[in-house]
């Protein structure tokens, strides 16, 4: 199995990388934080990877950090969720804000993840209720994540849906020591039209 790679990044697409090891290049699926994490064209690029094997495909997946792979083998072992699935949930909520979000039992607002439905949000929290260990940097992360809600709740208070609250709020720099009043303001500006 091909537990990890280094090399230079040849492109970026919605949901994958390529990368050139050693001359051969490779179609890394991975989530939009990982996107946004790894680095620009032409830098080199260090992934975990899982080498996802099916009877007629072969597909590599790879994350910026070794957290975020544990939660994607996480996230494919439950019932009804492949590698697409967990990517767009890795895509959408911070791992942080996912640990909460099982162990609080909140299938509303994982159901508002694209592609999570309700009965796929209960099955999530069903089979990971109990399993989920946050790795010593999602504890570190948890009073981010306590900030993070509370934006996201100003910006459902002000009319926006919870999906489109999660998703500003996982487009903002993390400014250590910004004000909630200063995340809510910039999310603001993420979510204004053009």
């Amino acid at each position: 199995m091909i537990a990890g790679l280094r090399g230079r990044l040849e492109g970026k697409g919605a949901d994958s990388l390529l990368v050139d090891v050693g001359g051969v290049v490779l179609r890394v699926g991975t989530s939009a934080t990982t996107l946004g994490d790894v680095g620009e064209v032409g830098e080199t690029v260090r992934m975990y990877t899982h080498l996802f094997v099916r009877e007629d495909q072969l597909t590599l997946y790879g994350f910026a950090s070794a957290d975020e792979l544990r939660l994607f083998e996480t996230l494919i072992g439950v019932t009804g969720v492949g590698p697409r699935l967990a990517c767009a949930i890795l895509s959408h909520v911070r791992s942080d804000i996912l640990y909460d979000a099982i162990a609080n039992e909140n299938d509303a607002f994982l159901a508002t993840v694209p592609g999570v439905g309700r009965k796929t949000a209960a099955r999530l929290i069903l089979e990971l209720r109990g399993k989920l260990v946050p790795s010593d940097a999602a504890v570190g992360a948890k009073a981010a994540g306590r900030d993070d809600a509370e934006v996201v709740e100003a910006l459902k208070a002000l009319g926006y849906t919870p999906a489109e609250a999660h998703g500003a709020v996982m487009r903002l720099p993390r400014e250590p020591g910004a004000s909630p009043e200063a995340r809510v303001l910039a999310a603001l500006r993420e979510l204004a039209p053009g």
